[in-house]
C-alpha cells in the first residue's frame, strides 16, 4: 500500500525507538492500519523501518501499554490495532503552531546552554552538581522522572553562569513539560534519554562545546519526535 510504504520508511539512527513509535502512531492515526487490522509482520516491518526487531518490539510494547495495539499469539496472531483507537482528549489536542514554537524555543536555548557550559572552565562544585543531577535522573522512578529530568537540564543551564539563560531554559522547559504531561511515559525512551544525558554531561565536563551541542540537539530531537507523534 502506498500510504504504508510512505509511513514505514527507514528511520534515522539517532532516535530509532522514538521515531519508530512516531511512525506506528502515524500509521494508526492516519488509517494506514485501521482498527482491528494487523500491522505488517514483525520481520518485514523492522526491515522497512530499518530498525532491529528488539527496537520494534519495544515500540510495539509501549503502544500496547498505551492502549493503541494488542498482540495475539497463535496461527492467526500478530499485532492488531485496537478498536476503538485511543482518541485524543480535548486536553491533549495541541495547535501545531504552538507545538512547533515550544520545541523550537527549547532547542535554541538548550543546545546553546550545553555549548556554553562546555566552553566554560567549570569549578568542582559545578562539576559535582552536574554529576549529582545526572545520577538522580538516571535513578528516578517513573513518578519522579519528569522532575529529575528537568532538574538536570536546568543544572546544565546553571553551569553556563548566566542567570538569564537559566531563566530562559526554565521557561522553555515549563512549556514543554505541559506538553509532555499529555503523552505516555515510555520506559525505553527514558532509558535512551538517560544514555543521551550521560553523553551530554560527559562532553560538557570534557570541555567540548561542539560535541555537547550536537548531543543535546539529538536528545531534544527524540523528545520532539514523540510529541509530534502523539499530539499532532
Amino acid at each position: 500500500m502506498p500510504l504504508q510504504d510512505a509511513l514505514f520508511r527507514p528511520v534515522r539512527a539517532g532516535n530509532a525507538f522514538e521515531e519508530t513509535v512516531e511512525r506506528l502512531v502515524q500509521a494508526i492515526r492516519l488509517g494506514a492500519v485501521g482498527p482491528g487490522e494487523r500491522l505488517p509482520a514483525e520481520r518485514d516491518l523492522a526491515t522497512r523501518l530499518g530498525v532491529s526487531r528488539v527496537t520494534l518490539r519495544e515500540a510495539i510494547r509501549s503502544l500496547q501499554d498505551a492502549g493503541y495495539v494488542e498482540s495475539r499469539r497463535g496461527r492467526y496472531g500478530g499485532t492488531f490495532v485496537n478498536a476503538p483507537v485511543p482518541a485524543p482528549t480535548p486536553d491533549s489536542r495541541v495547535d501545531p503552531v504552538e507545538l512547533s514554537d515550544a520545541v523550537t524555543v527549547r532547542w535554541a536555548v538548550e543546545t546553546g546552554a550545553a555549548e556554553c557550559a562546555a566552553g566554560r572552565a567549570l569549578g568542582p562544585v559545578e562539576r559535582r552538581n552536574l554529576l549529582t543531577r545526572l545520577t538522580e535522573c538516571r535513578d528516578a522512578s517513573l513518578d519522579e522522572y519528569r522532575r529529575k529530568d528537568s532538574r538536570l537540564h536546568l543544572a546544565i543551564a546553571e553551569a553556563t553562569g548566566s542567570a538569564s539563560l537559566t531563566a530562559a531554559v526554565a521557561d522553555a522547559r515549563t512549556r514543554v513539560n505541559a506538553l509532555l504531561d499529555r503523552i505516555p511515559l515510555l520506559p525505553p525512551n527514558l532509558g535512551h534519554s538517560n544514555d543521551q544525558h550521560e553523553l551530554i554531561v560527559t562532553h560538557i565536563l570534557a570541555g567540548d562545546p561542539d560535541a555537547a551541542r550536537r548531543a543535546m540537539a539529538e536528545h531534544l530531537d527524540g523528545t520532539t519526535v514523540l510529541l509530534r507523534g502523539f499530539l499532532s
